[in-house]
């Protein structure tokens, strides 16, 4: 797709939806980097409603507080999260290495992020985007879906060809915002099945590569 309507999408697509932003509920950095970790292959109002009780109890939940809490009354806070055993362990050993390399405090660089049990490197992306506001773009299963079906990038099941290629074609007033944006409009207009193209602000511009209509 050409630069013009490249920035005629975003453009569209920010005013479609000027409150997009990371939906995952939290009160400091420790809280959204577990939401994030629990995110993976579960929606986000999922995780929402499993730590929801956890961070009213507790407002300022923190990596000292989910080791003291330990391993098996987290898994029964989480249960209803997909492959939440595994998600259990893994913000357990987190929360551990905060607390023995970082004083308990979430790193803001990618190379320790990175580190972490159970974060990879779109968990990366999204806490340097909404932390730092650095132009990162964590590719979800929306973003791959919508990128590509829109024509922004070229079909592909690599997400990181998909980020690269985002990040150099995306308009640098909405490299921020960009992939809370995607996320969206894959989340709520066009869905995986029956996508609202008839009512989409961006249909004209769009490809449809892939739509499956029933």
């Amino acid at each position: 797709m050409e630069k013009k309507k490249i920035e005629e999408v975003f453009s569209i697509l920010n005013k479609t939806w000027p409150d997009a932003k990371c939906e995952l509920e939290h009160n400091n950095h420790f809280q959204l980097l577990i939401a994030v970790v629990l995110s993976a292959q579960a929606t986000d109002k999922s995780v929402n409603k499993a730590l929801n009780p956890l961070y009213t109890q507790y407002p300022q939940f923190s990596a000292q507080d989910l080791v003291k809490m330990g391993e098996e009354k987290f898994l029964n806070t989480i249960r209803s999260i997909g492959l939440a055993p595994t998600k259990a362990k893994n913000c357990l050993k987190l929360a551990n290495m905060l607390q023995e390399n970082f004083d308990g405090k979430v790193p803001l660089n990618r190379t320790d992020l990175e580190q972490l049990p159970g974060v990879g490197r779109k968990t990366a992306n999204v806490i340097l985007n909404v932390l730092c506001g650095m132009p990162t773009m964590a590719v979800d299963t929306h973003v791959e879906r919508v990128s590509q079906r829109i024509g922004l990038v070229p079909a592909t099941k690599n997400r990181l060809e998909i980020e690269e290629g985002l990040l150099k074609a995306l308009p640098k007033k909405y490299a921020i915002k960009a992939h809370h944006l995607l996320i969206f409009q894959g989340r709520y207009h066009c869905t995986a099945r029956n996508p609202k193209c008839e009512t989409c602000p961006i249909e004209h511009l769009c490809l449809k590569r892939g739509v499956v209509t029933h």
